[in-house]
């Protein structure tokens, strides 16, 4: 049997798909409408390519992507998306991002962008989110957490925009990994570490995004 989040998400998305949208469902209220189809990547180790940035948007003349352009640099790493849904919510539909983990060093990163380069931008993005959420201005959004900030900014922005969005974080329990990796066996183990993130990042319990961020806790062997 494979391991890894990725491996997991994609047995959850094509066989056990039923149970994944149910349990969404439970979670955030939201009904799924339809997933994204992700582009081939030759030069993979899956041959699958991830969606980036805002490439799920549709492309054309919207603006918001000029105006993202001028948010986050276009060359780099943009935040890479597990998956990607649109979801109806009140009858609405909204777009739902989903990252995943299976191990806790997952959940660890710091930005590698160039002082010379894309670093300047990210940091005044990531400190108007930091604003917008009401997180202090000293909490390091660039070491630590890094891409569990970056996934923030997106999400705020995209609101901030009218274009109503959500994070669905999966984090998987009772992978085996290997010995290098540490994985929870349960709920009660990833709350630990997930209490270490947000210690770190400053988020309020009611900050103004609250609502649409969801964690999700689901086994690999598909018990309860």
């Amino acid at each position: 049997m494979g391991y890894g989040s990725e491996c997991h998400l994609l047995r959850y998305l094509g066989r056990h798909r039923k149970l994944l949208e149910k349990r969404i469902l439970e979670t955030t209220g939201t009904e799924i409408a339809s997933w994204l189809d992700y582009p081939f990547d030759r030069s993979r180790t899956w041959l699958d390519g991830e969606l980036k940035g805002l490439e799920f948007l549709p492309p054309g003349d919207d603006p918001i992507h000029d105006v993202w352009k001028e948010m986050w640099p276009q060359r780099g790493n943009p935040p890479n998306w597990d998956a990607v849904a649109q979801i109806k919510a009140n009858g609405l539909t909204e777009w739902l991002l989903v990252e995943a983990k299976a191990n806790t060093q997952e959940l660890r990163s710091s930005c590698q962008a160039s002082p010379s380069g894309g670093l300047p931008l990210i940091r005044a993005t990531l400190s108007r989110t930091k604003v917008a959420l009401g997180v202090a201005a000293d909490r390091d959004w660039l070491n630590g957490y890094y891409q569990y900030c970056n996934r923030l900014a997106v999400l705020e922005f995209l609101n901030r925009h009218n274009v109503p969005a959500r994070l669905l974080f999966v984090y998987f329990t009772g992978d085996k990994g290997d010995a290098a990796r540490i994985c929870p066996a349960d709920a009660a183990a990833w709350n630990s570490e997930l209490f270490r993130q947000n210690a770190h990042v400053g988020l309020a319990a009611n900050h103004p995004l609250a609502d649409r961020i969801h964690p999700l806790f689901l086994s690999v062997s598909g018990e309860s």
